[in-house]
């Protein structure tokens, strides 16, 4: 509808002297009288009607609030974009809009599964089939929610819409709200003959095996996301999302610092004096390990490319051996008497405190206080 102030070629704020002048050099102009075209029959009717609103006070007042004729949106839907602070206030529907019905398909719930690995599962990854409860799509209906042979009717209250609208009087004038349907919920359609599996929810509870292929280099707390191996949603929609929240056991000769696996070696006194080869067993394998003559406790054993294979993929990470020398706490007479010996050849210094070193002892303290 065209602006009853465009209308009479006068501005929004024209006095009440100003529109009846202007009504009058149009009427004069449009009259059938004077014009007897269509064109100005048509303009007159406009002219006419856009006076009587802008003439009366009250009229006026609700034509520019966006009342009845407002070229901004009849009704509650008036001030142009406003329509949706309308809504928001009235139930939506402002301006007599029909709303949409809502659709029984909606997605599913994300779920959660906490898997714990052990350490050695995290150096290269792990395969794991997971057991889940959750929910999945009914087979007898296949999502449909009705019985086989059956499909959902339009409801005879909003008439597929999902919406019920009333009109109310207000101080913006007649205000047309809409609601949902409390008949279909809103959905448009009701369910005469629903599913007797999923009682009409299109899904069922049940346990299903996910495939979870877990990558090296996961830590307690990571979250992995398995999209759309969550539950299905209602009537059959898609499906959320799946995560694995990791937490790795503790392992009793190894421990973890970034990509790098830690170990403490024990050494006796006399390797470690003279020197050995020995053959351990990492995580992935055996690895052989040459003590040197004179090893002290706190030395480091670096083996390259025997850690952690890092999360999101490069070199993996190293195995460091912190070396615990073992001294012997019982002797008898004839081992102490060699060791006496010894310490007096050597002519060793007496105890004393030494330069404070903060490196891979204090990391692996745990162990070594252990």
């Amino acid at each position: 509808m065209a602006d009853h102030y465009e209308v009479l070629g006068v501005s929004r704020d024209a006095s009440p002297e100003e529109i009846k002048k202007a009504y009058r050099r149009l009427a004069r102009q449009l009259h059938p009288d004077v014009n007897p075209g269509e064109e100005a029959s048509e303009r007159f009717k406009l002219v006419t009607h856009a006076y009587d609103v802008l003439s009366d006070p009250e009229q006026r007042q609700r034509y520019d609030l966006g009342g009845d004729g407002s070229p901004f949106g009849g009704g509650a839907g008036g001030f142009g974009g406003f329509g949706d602070i309308f809504e928001t206030f009235f139930g939506g529907g402002g301006g007599g809009r029909a709303g949409r019905p809502r659709s029984r398909r909606e997605r599913g719930q994300d779920a959660l599964v906490r898997v714990t690995l052990d350490l050695k599962d995290v150096v290269f990854g792990a395969h794991r089939d997971l057991e889940v409860d959750t929910a999945v799509l009914c087979e007898t209906c296949d999502g449909s929610c009705c019985q086989p042979g059956t499909q959902p009717v339009t409801c005879d209250i909003c008439h597929g819409s999902g919406q019920v609208q009333r009109t109310v009087r207000s101080l913006l004038g007649n205000v047309v709200t809409s609601q949902p349907c409390t008949t279909c919920q809103g959905y448009g359609t009701t369910i005469p003959y629903p599913c007797a599996s999923c009682q009409g929810q299109g899904r069922v509870r049940a346990r299903r095996t996910v495939s979870v292929d877990i990558p090296g280099g996961v830590e307690t707390g990571l979250r992995l996301q398995l999209p759309g191996s969550g539950e299905v949603g209602p009537a059959g929609g898609p499906a959320g999302d799946l995560y694995l929240e990791i937490t790795v056991a503790h392992d009793d000769a190894f421990s973890r610092e970034g990509d790098d696996l830690l170990a403490t070696l024990e050494v006796s006194m006399p390797d470690a004096i003279l020197g050995a080869k020995t053959t351990i067993t990492s995580l992935d394998g055996d690895v052989d390990l040459e003590v040197r003559a004179g090893v002290q406790s706190g030395d480091v054993l670096t083996i390259k490319g025997r850690g952690i294979t890092p999360l999101r993929g490069g070199t993996r990470g190293d195995l460091r051996v912190g070396v615990q020398v073992v001294t012997p706490t019982k002797l008898d007479a004839k081992s102490r008497a060699l060791i006496e010996d010894f310490a007096k050849k050597t002519k060793a210094p007496a105890p004393q405190l030494a330069q404070f070193q903060q490196g891979l002892f204090s990391k692996l303290r745990d162990r070594f206080r252990g």
